[in-house]
């Protein structure tokens, strides 16, 4: 084998890292994204509001200071972690930024 050969097996290596690594990333987000609903919903079961800023940038400051202990660059970190409670918001809202809000079937 020659050295490009190894070299071209290791890229495809770390490739196929990253493959796994964004199933699990993307699962998460979901499994996160899913919970803030279940939240939002038990909230407005016991008649609070869903909307809790300070709840939220607690959240938010929680997740950097995660990320600052592993090293992980913060600012990503509260992107994501804040694009999540967006998303979670939307949904409970019945609103969508990736295009109209979905059409309920009696509505069809």
């Amino acid at each position: 084998m020659t050295s490009e050969d190894a070299e071209r097996n290791r890229l495809e290596a770390l490739r196929n890292e990253i493959r796994a690594l964004d199933e699990q990333l993307v699962t998460l987000v979901g499994r996160r994204r899913t919970l803030a609903i279940e939240i939002g919903a038990e909230k407005e079961a016991l008649g609070l509001p869903v909307m809790d800023p300070t709840q939220e940038a607690r959240v938010v400051r929680r997740a950097a200071e995660i990320a600052r202990e592993l090293g992980v660059d913060e600012e990503l970190t509260r992107d994501v972690i804040w694009r999540i409670i967006a998303s979670a918001r939307d949904a409970q809202e019945g609103r969508t930024r990736w295009g109209p809000p979905p059409v309920e079937r009696d509505q069809m």
